[in-house]
């Protein structure tokens, strides 16, 4: 019995233990790669997850609550720090992205974001903000068109200026506001003829929501993109493994290929 209650506690330990673990091995290469690049390094990663009893997916989105946290983070971070900002997001609330946008678009140091997979929609929003976006080759942005409510911004925009002011509602006029907000942050980023042609291009409804931009279509676009991504970035990102389901839908045999020329090249160096 004894022995029983033993497993019992242990198995009931064990997913506290593993997340511990996960977030000391992630403040670990944080300050590492902080280190190595004299900056403040901030994380904005967001993974489906799964309510612990009854399994149901939780899908999580930029909010108030990441806006908090990441513009707490600027104001601990003098103004002549560089500042790397990590994103994995499908975005999220408006308003928030808006706010790490801003934030990040006056922080006086080199702003650096750095996007492994993809950073969609208000995950976009913050990278255009940024001084440097570097990106994986295979790694995508997306529209800026805020989707306010179950319209596209675009559209409410449209409805707002064709019927005189009388006639158009305060919820109307509220979230043409906020599509006039995104607007302004990429003329005031960018040159203005470039700004007024990209902005009519990410946020017009051209492209469907959720139309991928990928680092070849940034780079046409005129976007400060790189391809080089830090190792360190990609080992962060392993650390914020996907909450396993009862069947995962991908597998593999989790150690690294090389075809035998590249390892017969690289023992004759060490030889």
């Amino acid at each position: 019995m004894d022995i029983f209650w033993l497993f019992f506690m242990l198995s009931a330990l064990q997913p506290v233990i593993k997340q511990r673990l996960l977030e000391s091995s992630r403040k670990r290469l944080m300050a590492l790669i902080e280190r190595e690049r004299k900056s403040r390094v901030v994380l904005l990663v967001h993974r489906q997850e799964t309510m612990s009893l009854l399994g149901f997916p939780l899908f999580r989105y930029i909010d108030i609550n990441d806006s908090e946290d990441v513009i707490r983070a600027v104001h601990l971070t003098d103004p002549e720090i560089p500042l790397d900002l990590v994103l994995h997001t499908p975005g999220g609330l408006v308003l928030a992205a808006t706010q790490i946008a801003r934030a990040v678009f006056k922080h006086k140091g080199k702003v650096t974001v750095f996007v492994p997979h993809y950073a969609m929609s208000g995950g976009t929003l913050i990278a255009l903000a940024a001084d440097e976006i570097v990106m994986c080759e295979y790694a995508v942005l997306g529209p800026v068109d805020p989707q306010l409510g179950e319209y596209p911004a675009a559209s409410i925009l449209k409805a707002a200026r064709q019927k005189p002011i009388a006639e158009v509602d305060d919820k109307t006029l509220i979230l043409a506001d906020q599509g006039h907000e995104v607007s302004e942050l990429l003329a005031a980023k960018y040159p203005a003829e470039k700004a007024v042609d990209m902005a009519k291009l990410m946020t017009s409804g051209t492209w469907t929501h959720d139309y991928p931009i990928t680092y070849e279509r940034a780079h046409e676009l005129g976007l400060p993109v790189r391809s080089d991504m830090p190792e360190n970035m990609l080992r962060l990102m392993q650390l914020y493994p996907q909450p396993m389901r009862r069947q995962p839908s991908v597998e593999y045999v989790p150690l690294p290929y090389r075809s035998s020329r590249r390892a017969s090249r690289a023992e004759a160096m060490l030889e």
